[in-house]
């Protein structure tokens, strides 16, 4: 993507009934969703266990070709589950900055498995220590609660963070992810993100349909006061 203004919304699917995954994920795409984004948890880089590869490729077999799969990897070994997730079908591989010793490795691995890089930071790591591999990756990832269980409140004080990414990066996508919804996505796009991940407020709600129209209009109304504004 040469230009990172259009903005997509994408729901987390750990909030949903995971016993009914792939309808859940289905009605997330019928209602509006850009892509999906899929938590894994190994219980060690974060204290919570979710699915890994198998789910995936059940998912990928069910919904076929067209959900983009955005795979936030919490996991403390990102390098041993490139080529499974890979060969399961996901089409971006977010990884922790703070689980590798290695990300120049990692990062060429993942792109030669064919998927997206994505590099993420959780709320105490320093945005600056992401910088030497932004030109390297296809999207930075700002967690804006502590990673590891879904519903925690907002972090705002992570925005500034995204504002000086969009500020040194203008074509790189950057995703937010925690407690956002309408109450503050405005903030969100506001600061310079494209890529929205939203749980509760999207999978919670009796008309996901809505909740995301409303998160894309205020995606639209904040890129167009920019224009104005420039």
């Amino acid at each position: 993507m040469a230009s990172a203004s259009a903005c997509r919304i994408g729901p987390s699917i750990l909030g949903s009934d995971l016993s009914r995954l792939a309808s859940e994920c289905e009605r997330m795409m019928e209602s509006g969703a850009d892509y999906l984004h899929l938590d894994v948890m190994d219980g060690n880089f974060v204290p919570n266990i979710t699915f890994g590869h198998p789910v995936v490729e059940c998912l990928r077999k069910n919904l076929g070709q067209d959900p983009f799969f955005d795979m936030h990897m919490m996991v403390s070994k990102p390098e041993q589950w490139v080529k499974p997730m890979a060969a399961a079908g996901a089409s971006q591989y977010t990884f922790h900055l703070e689980a590798t010793d290695n990300p120049g490795a990692l990062i060429k691995e993942i792109r030669a498995s064919g998927m997206k890089v994505g590099l993420g930071i959780k709320p105490g790591t320093t945005v600056e220590y992401l910088a030497p591999w932004a030109c390297q990756i296809d999207m930075a990832l700002v967690m804006t609660v502590e990673p590891g269980f879904g519903g925690q409140k907002f972090m705002e004080d992570m925005m500034p963070k995204v504002h000086w990414l969009r500020t040194q990066f203008p074509s790189l996508d950057i995703e937010v992810d925690g407690g956002v919804g309408p109450d503050n996505i405005h903030k969100c796009v506001e600061a310079g993100a494209n890529m929205i991940v939203s749980g509760n407020a999207i999978i919670k709600s009796e008309d996901p349909r809505s909740v995301i129209n409303l998160l894309k209009n205020v995606c639209a109304e904040v890129a167009q006061k920019r224009s104005l504004d420039r």
